[in-house]
């Protein structure tokens, strides 16, 4: 049911802090233009954790109202509260939202057998007409929700059907397609790991939620689509043109502190946020404690766009169609780039 190209969309703000409605339709609007089946609305990478409970609700409606019948939206309704994630998801389903990613429980690390039993059983209970999508990324929550739970429960619930899979671990996606069976989607969380998931026969993934889709929509899709018909030598060259783009999800440098060396991490959605700025994209700030990119950082960020723009133009080619933006200045001129990084 979720195959395809899903977009992980970054939220939108004004100077003043507050989301801006009018740039998230806009964004809404260039990625179905571009081809994507769907948009995450209000997830992680859209800085769920940092809104107020009234802004992750009229976003996530709001998208679903602009999207309509252009693609799919998923609800980025999970939480490390299951009440909370109730609450949520009935908002989302009241707004005609179907389909609900529910990230694992992150900081207060439930056990695998609680993630199941105690937070995706009673959202997948309460809504059975709603798609619940487990989201296990162990490096951001600190807890998983193992294949054994996965398994568990796509045996007891007809509405647990996928997984967005951030784990990094192929043997743990093996495992998943093993107990889960061939009826069962797993979607690659990580940009740089879907042309592998989806080309391994024991993992077999059918799509992606995808962060680089943000600014590289069209090519997202075309990746996808090359590797779900078979065309797999244009799918690798595919692959490899967006690599650079892969490998700014996080950024690490080493950075100058006055008391010695220090490893710094920037960690989605900054490095894309600030990209976003960069190609004159709306997207505004990071809400804190995620603030600016180092210097060092920031210069990643921006060769990653420039060897993107000067050795395969045709990715963010559709950024300056839609945007009106000239890519030729804007990665090229400091002007641009004015409170973007730290001094």
């Amino acid at each position: 049911m979720f195959a395809g190209c899903y977009t992980a969309v970054i939220t939108p703000e004004h100077a003043s802090g507050r989301i801006d409605y009018s740039s998230l339709r806009d964004l809404v609007d260039f990625q179905t233009e571009n081809g994507v089946n769907g948009i995450v609305a209000a997830g992680t990478t859209g800085e769920s954790s940092t809104m107020t409970e009234s802004e992750h609700i009229r976003v996530i409606e709001k998208i679903n109202e602009y999207l309509g019948s252009r693609g799919t939206t998923i609800g980025g309704t999970g939480s490390n509260s299951t009440e909370k994630t109730l609450k949520l998801t009935r908002h989302a389903y009241d707004a005609g939202v179907k389909a609900a990613l529910l990230v694992d429980p992150y900081y207060n690390g439930p056990s695998s057998l609680e993630i199941r039993k105690e937070y995706v059983s009673p959202v997948a209970a309460a809504f059975p007409d709603v798609q619940i999508i487990p989201y296990i990324i162990p490096g951001r929550c600190g807890t998983q929700m193992l294949p054994q739970d996965l398994a568990a429960l796509h045996s007891q619930f007809p509405n647990v059907r996928a997984v967005k899979e951030a784990t990094g671990d192929s043997n743990n996606m093996k495992l998943t397609r093993k107990m889960c069976g061939s009826d069962f989607d797993i979607l690659s969380g990580d940009d740089g790991k879907t042309y592998e998931m989806m080309t391994t026969p024991e993992i077999k993934a059918s799509g992606v939620i995808s962060v680089a889709s943000n600014v590289a929509p069209k090519a997202v899709k075309r990746l996808v689509s090359s590797l779900s018909e078979g065309h797999l030598e244009n799918a690798q060259k595919q692959a490899e043109a967006l690599a650079p783009l892969f490998g700014i999800i996080t950024v690490k440098t080493e950075e100058e502190t006055p008391f010695g060396p220090s490893a710094c991490r920037a960690r989605n959605p900054l490095p894309y946020k600030t990209l976003m700025n960069i190609l004159g994209m709306p997207s505004g700030s990071c809400r804190r404690p995620l603030g600016r990119m180092t210097k060092n950082g920031f210069g990643i960020v921006l060769e990653a766009a420039r060897k993107t723009y000067e050795s395969h133009p045709e990715i963010l080619e559709p950024v300056e169609k839609f945007f009106g933006v000239d890519l030729s200045k804007r990665l090229y001129e400091e002007k641009y780039w004015e409170g973007l990084r730290y001094d």
